[in-house]
């Protein structure tokens, strides 16, 4: 990378901090204001946007609105209803030793943040955190992944319309780009990507004592129990699965199904694949490319040598250097070492791993890093309470999946090895703020207990009663 480039993103950084501290952030209706023009444009623009990432997944329309503007667009309007609220003063109880006094919390914004995005949401996984970034006052650089151009493009024009770039701007590149900034001193980063590269952001941000989000993935496993309603079991284990073909973060990574239901479900996954797609689904119109052809030929390699069920064909993209990977099961057990499951899939490809008691398939997720979603088919009570008592994750489903992180009322976030923090919402607000707790003290009384010289008798029973 030039000197030049970094000598951009150094200047970028610190134009930044100096709007910021001049206070131009900070005023609620200032905040509304750009987030209202921020949903006019990206509504105004919806047709290039979702234009966009048909380019560089082949994702259409109706998924693009569906999974990614109509989210943020809900989101949005959320935060601009919610915010005022969220960043009043917070009234908080005296305790009696502080008699007299008011005590609140006081959202203050971070300052300088920077918000790395991935490609395979890349409208959902850079607006969201951004919206509440600007919600609670601060300045941001986004940096979206160089592997989807067009939407970051799209995303670079986008802020350009609506805010100046000392408030916030759009960084372009791959990884000479993320490099250089994560060298420069932010108040706050918030990461969204693989362990691996969010190892590196905790690394580098801890030089700085810089607070982080990391928004990682995982092996997210999915539990049919053979109480569980098999045809809608694999109508919406199906969905997930096929959703961005496989291309998100908390897609169900594998299948622990009962033996004795076992059959019966893989017959109705390859029922649904087939309704949902065709009987050709590598030339379905709708169906989502591979991103790249490092990963279109990683998915071809894990499926080299595997016992497939159904599936595991392949079409490349005249067009594009990478192509289709058909939906595909894979016959696995708790014992085997298959090269699916030594590695977030991230792709159309779902191992069908079959247990005999539910013990099992617990012992199997425990023996596992933290997944960053997990999801339980069931009609029994019992085999709910026993499988959130002892299996941990970010969050997760009982008889669907994804569908928990389409939500303001709840936070979305990992845990262990898949990711630290949360948001959506107020979590969102509350991720981008410190919280100053203030003490506003009366100036009419003072009790002299405190002061020394200490009466050590009298001192010693006031404290005991204003304390104990």
């Amino acid at each position: 990378m030039s000197r030049e480039h970094i000598r951009y993103i150094e200047e970028t950084v610190a134009r930044q901090r100096a709007f910021f501290q001049t206070g131009a952030t900070k005023p609620v209706p200032k905040r509304l204001a750009a987030l209202a023009r921020l949903k006019a444009e990206i509504q105004a623009r919806e047709q290039q946007l979702l234009n966009a990432l048909q380019a560089d997944l082949h994702k259409s329309h109706f998924e693009g609105y569906m999974c990614e503007l109509g989210l943020n667009l809900d989101e949005l309007g959320y935060l601009i209803q919610k915010t005022p609220q969220w960043a009043r003063p917070q009234r908080r109880r005296t305790p009696l030793p502080q008699y007299v006094s008011k005590s609140y919390q006081l959202a203050e914004p971070y300052g300088v943040t920077l918000i790395m995005s991935p490609w395979n949401y890349p409208y959902l996984l850079s607006l969201d955190p951004l919206f509440g970034a600007v919600a609670a006052g601060n300045c941001v650089v986004l940096k979206p992944s160089a592997y989807a151009p067009h939407t970051s493009r799209c995303l670079a024009q986008l802020i350009e319309a609506v805010f100046p770039p000392e408030w916030v701007t759009v960084v372009e590149g791959g990884r000479e780009q993320n490099a250089a900034l994560l060298d420069q001193r932010f108040d706050y980063i918030f990461f969204t990507g693989s362990v691996d590269v969010g190892k590196m952001v905790m690394e580098k941000a801890a030089k700085h004592l810089t607070p982080v989000t990391l928004e990682l993935g995982g092996k997210s496993p999915v539990i049919v129990d053979r109480s569980a309603n098999i045809p809608l079991t694999a109508k919406r284990l199906a969905f997930g699965k096929l959703l961005n073909a496989g291309q998100t973060c908390v897609a169900p990574d594998y299948c622990l199904v009962d033996r004795t239901v076992k059959d019966q479900l893989v017959e109705e996954l390859i029922r649904q694949f087939k309704k949902m797609l065709g009987p050709h689904p590598l030339e379905n119109p709708d169906f989502v490319r591979i991103i790249n052809r490092k990963h279109f030929n990683r998915l071809q390699g894990l499926l080299e040598g595997e016992a497939v069920l159904w599936g595991g064909g392949h079409r490349e993209d005249p067009d594009h250097d990478t192509g289709w990977i058909a939906p595909t099961l894979i016959a696995d057990t708790l014992e085997a070492k298959s090269k699916p499951m030594g590695e977030e899939i991230f792709g159309p490809i779902l191992p069908i791993l079959p247990y005999d008691h539910l013990d099992e398939a617990i012992r199997f997720i425990q023996a596992r890093e933290k997944p960053l979603a997990l999801y339980l088919f069931t009609r029994c009570r019992r085999v709910k309470e026993r499988v959130l008592h002892h299996c941990s994750f970010g969050g997760g489903c009982i008889n669907d999946t994804i569908i928990h992180l389409a939500t303001h009322h709840m936070g979305f976030g990992g845990v262990g090895n898949s990711g630290m923090g949360s948001y959506h919402g107020k979590r969102s607000f509350d991720t981008f703020s410190h919280y100053r707790a203030i003490v506003d003290k009366a100036t009419w009384l003072d009790l002299p207990m405190r002061y020394h010289p200490y009466n050590k008798k009298i001192n010693a029973m006031l404290i005991r009663m204003f304390i104990h």
